[in-house]
C-alpha cells in the first residue's frame, strides 16, 4: 500500500475511530493509543484485506479487539451478564425534553452507559454503521446488536432522567463533532 493511500485512509477514518476508542476507553490518552495501534496494525496487515470497501469495518473491528485485549492484559475484564429479568423499564421522557437536550449532555451520559451497550450505541448513532456492520465489528449476532441497542437506549434514558453528572460529582469530557438524532 502506498503512503498516499494510507494517508487517505487515516484522514477518512481517524476522527470516527478516535471517537469510538474514546467511548470505549473513557480516556483521551488511551483512546489515542488505541487509534494509533489500529493504524499500526493496518500498516502491517491491512494489505491482506481482499475487499478495500470493507476497510472501515476492518478498522473498527481491529480497534475493538485491541480494546478487549488491553482490558484482559490489565486484569479489568469482567463477565458480561444480561440484565436481571423483570427489571423495570425507565419511563420515556417527553418529546420536548429530548429536543431540548444539549448534545454534550447526551454524550456525557453515553459515557456512563455500560460498555457492552455503549459500543453498539456509539457505532450506530455516532458512526452510523448498520446492524450488520456493528455485528461484524463487535463479533456478535445481529439480534444481539439489536438487543444491546434497545437496552442501551433504556439505560441512556435512565441516566438522562437522573440528576446531572456534575451534581453526582462525575464529569466525563467527550467532544465529538456530530451526534445523529434517534429515529
Amino acid at each position: 500500500m502506498g503512503s498516499d493511500t494510507f494517508t487517505q485512509l487515516v484522514d477518512a477514518n481517524y476522527a470516527s475511530l478516535f471517537r469510538f476508542a474514546l467511548s470505549l476507553a473513557r480516556n483521551q490518552a488511551d483512546a489515542c493509543d488505541l487509534t494509533q495501534q489500529t493504524f499500526y496494525i493496518w500498516a502491517t496487515k491491512g494489505q491482506m484485506l481482499r475487499d478495500a470497501a470493507k476497510a472501515k469495518a476492518w478498522l473498527f473491528t481491529t480497534l475493538y479487539r485491541e480494546f478487549l485485549r488491553g482490558r484482559r492484559r490489565g486484569g479489568r475484564l469482567t463477565a458480561l451478564e444480561d440484565l436481571p429479568p423483570g427489571e423495570a423499564d425507565p419511563p420515556a421522557p417527553a418529546p420536548d425534553t429530548i429536543a431540548a437536550l444539549d448534545a454534550q449532555v447526551v454524550l456525557a451520559a453515553l459515557q456512563e452507559v455500560d460498555e457492552r451497550f455503549r459500543a453498539p450505541l456509539t457505532l450506530f448513532y455516532l458512526e452510523e454503521l448498520s446492524y450488520a456492520d456493528i455485528a461484524a465489528v463487535l463479533e456478535i449476532p445481529v439480534g444481539t446488536v439489536m438487543s444491546r441497542l434497545s437496552r442501551g437506549k433504556e439505560q441512556l434514558r435512565s441516566i438522562l432522567a437522573a440528576p446531572p453528572a456534575a451534581a453526582r460529582g462525575t464529569v466525563i469530557p467527550f467532544t465529538p463533532q456530530r451526534l445523529r438524532q434517534s429515529p
